[in-house]
């Protein structure tokens, strides 16, 4: 608004101290082939964590006649390079031809952000379809993880994450054979930090914009008096030259 002004900054450190070095995410995404049973979340990082078939908070829902799943999961990662999978990796038996074909709905970090014109790529993978891809295939998506604070004008900050993802399809092989595909979602985290501030204008800020409406408005004003007053004499011109 007139009142408002937003001032952006970078700088190099972790903003949300209070975090326990952990960030919160939430995927949500739909596997048309592959049955809800088969499917898992698995999680890793270079702490030394390695969870297969993670379930906490998460939901996986039937889809087309319990062909397909949709997977929903709300879980936290640790603050440094790692990856979290969706595979048949947890599964008791394991398919002979597990198809990963999907579509992403959601991927995202942090609080969400709901702010006027701060446009960002908090959710820079939704609608991301591999519906068409080889059903054998593996997917890397490869995520640089942008931490973003947003401050309102009372002060108040809220801690959300961009990310920019680069990503690739392939049939993976070993000397055992082919190896089982997985959608990869591979992470490592930027050290700057984006901040939005929100500012209150000094009052003679906004008394100098009011002033420049006005005066443009007279401006304008006076240029579209003079332009009709000096067509209307040329008319009256012509006018006269006609009748003489």
């Amino acid at each position: 608004g007139f009142l408002s002004s937003r001032v952006n900054e970078l700088y190099v450190d972790d903003p949300d101290k209070d975090s326990g070095g952990k960030i919160e995410v939430n995927l949500n995404i739909s596997l048309p082939n592959l049955h809800c049973e088969l499917v898992g979340l698995d999680i890793q990082d270079e702490m030394g964590r390695h969870e297969v078939g993670h379930i906490d908070n998460s939901m996986k829902i039937p889809l087309s006649n319990g062909d397909g799943c949709r997977f929903e999961g709300h879980f936290s990662i640790n603050k440094v390079p790692g990856n979290f999978h969706v595979s048949t990796h947890s599964a008791t038996a394991q398919p002979q031809n597990p198809d990963m074909t999907h579509i992403i709905h959601k991927l995202s970090f942090g609080d969400k952000l709901q702010v006027h014109n701060v446009h960002g790529a908090f959710n820079a993978l939704e609608g991301a379809d591999k519906l068409s891809s080889n059903p054998l295939a593996s997917h890397d998506y490869i995520l640089k993880i942008v931490p973003t604070v947003y401050e309102d004008m009372s002060g108040k900050q809220r801690y959300s994450y961009q990310y920019t993802v680069a990503n690739k399809e392939y049939v993976a092989y070993s000397h055992t054979g082919r190896i089982i595909p997985a959608i990869w979602f591979r992470y490592d985290l930027s050290p700057i930090t984006v901040k939005y501030t929100e500012r209150r204008q000094p009052l003679y800020r906004f008394i100098t914009s009011i002033c420049a409406i006005i005066g443009g408005t007279f401006t304008v004003a006076g240029i579209l008096d003079s332009c009709i007053f000096t067509a209307s004499e040329a008319w009256k011109k012509i006018q006269l030259g006609k009748m003489q």
